[in-house]
C-alpha cells in the first residue's frame, strides 16, 4: 500500500524555512554523518512526489539547473500559473488534495509518496487524514519566526515510530499518524 510520507527538516521551534523564507540555517547543517545514506534509503521507497507553489516557486529560484527529481513525477498543487522546470514530469493541480490524492498514488506505481511541503500543503494533507508518517529532523537552531512545519486547520494525533540522534544535536524522529475511525483511504 502506497504510503503520504512528510520527510522534512525543522527549526526546534518548527519552522521549514526562516521569516525572508530562506534556508541558509539548514544548510550549515548539510552534510551530517549519516545524511546522505538515510536520504538514499527513504528516496529508494518514493514514487512520486507532492509540492506547494511557494516551495516550487523556492526550488526555480534556488536549485539551478539540474532537477533533483529526474525520473519521478511530481505534483504542485498551485493557484496561479507556473513555469515549468525543463525535462521535469510535472503535473499542476487546484483544489482539494483529496481529489487528487487517487492519481498521486497511481504515479506512484506501487511505491510511497513524499509530501515534500511546505507546510501548507502538508497540513492540508494532515487536515484530510492523508499523511501516514512524518520523518521529522530537528535541527539545532532556534528562528522565532518563518514557515511553519504544518499550517493546518485541525489537529492530528502522532505515535512514535522511532528516534534516534546524530552528531550535533541534530534528531531525526519518525512518527506514524493514527487515524482516525473512517479515514480508510481507497483510491
Amino acid at each position: 500500500m502506497t504510503h503520504f510520507r512528510y520527510y522534512v527538516a525543522a527549526s526546534v521551534d518548527g519552522y521549514i524555512a526562516d521569516e525572508n523564507e530562506r534556508l541558509d540555517w539548514l544548510m550549515e547543517f548539510d552534510g551530517f554523518e549519516g545524511q546522505a545514506e538515510g536520504y538514499e534509503a527513504f528516496l529508494e521507497n518514493i514514487g512520486a512526489i507532492v509540492l506547494g507553489a511557494d516551495t516550487y516557486s523556492w526550488m526555480l529560484r534556488e536549485i539551478g539547473d539540474e532537477w533533483p527529481y529526474a525520473g519521478l513525477p511530481v505534483w504542485v498543487f498551485t493557484h496561479r500559473e507556473l513555469a515549468a522546470f525543463p525535462g521535469a514530469d510535472l503535473t499542476f493541480v487546484r483544489g482539494d488534495v483529496t481529489e487528487w490524492a487517487g492519481d498521486i498514488v497511481r504515479s506512484a506505481n506501487g511505491k510511497d509518496v513524499w509530501v515534500v511541503g511546505g507546510g501548507a500543503v502538508a497540513g492540508q494533507f494532515a487536515d484530510a487524514g492523508l499523511l501516514d508518517e512524518l520523518l521529522l529532523y530537528t535541527m539545532p537552531v532556534i528562528l522565532g519566526g518563518g514557515r511553519p512545519l504544518f499550517a493546518m486547520r485541525g489537529t492530528a494525533k502522532l505515535s512514535l515510530a522511532s528516534s534516534r540522534e546524530f552528531a550535533g544535536g541534530i534528531r531525526e524522529t519518525q512518527y506514524a499518524f493514527i487515524k482516525a475511525p473512517g479515514q480508510d483511504r481507497e483510491y
